[in-house]
């Protein structure tokens, strides 16, 4: 998994590609969440337009970073999730856990 971290309009924008598939990829972005609260950053949109594969272990990872964040008193919301990860969510529940949008502009402009 590549992991690519852009701020836009105020809200970090993190743009996954490949598998995700938790692991060394979960530490990483673990990492990443907790230097951007630390910098006054927690409203988090996390695009998933290129993801090709997502297992359980990628659930949990977002799931993880959700909690990250809110417990920042931020939010973390998802966009562009393939048929395929949005079919997960749905079989998981996690579509009533997640806010999902199907662009990226309407995921960032939710903040507002």
């Amino acid at each position: 998994m590549k992991l690519k971290i852009k701020e836009v309009k105020s809200v970090i924008l993190i743009e996954l590609k490949g598998n995700v598939m938790g692991g060394p990829d979960a530490s990483s972005l673990n990492e990443e969440l907790h230097k951007l609260i630390d910098a006054g950053k927690n409203k988090v949109v996390v695009d998933l337009g290129e993801v090709k594969f997502m297992n359980s272990s990628g659930l949990g990872m977002l799931i993880g970073a959700l909690t990250t964040v809110r417990n920042a008193g931020g939010n973390m919301k998802l966009t562009r999730a393939s048929d395929k990860i949005q079919s997960l969510l749905v079989v998981t529940k996690l579509v009533t856990v997640f806010e999902h949008f199907d662009t990226v502009d309407e995921a960032l402009e939710s903040f507002k």
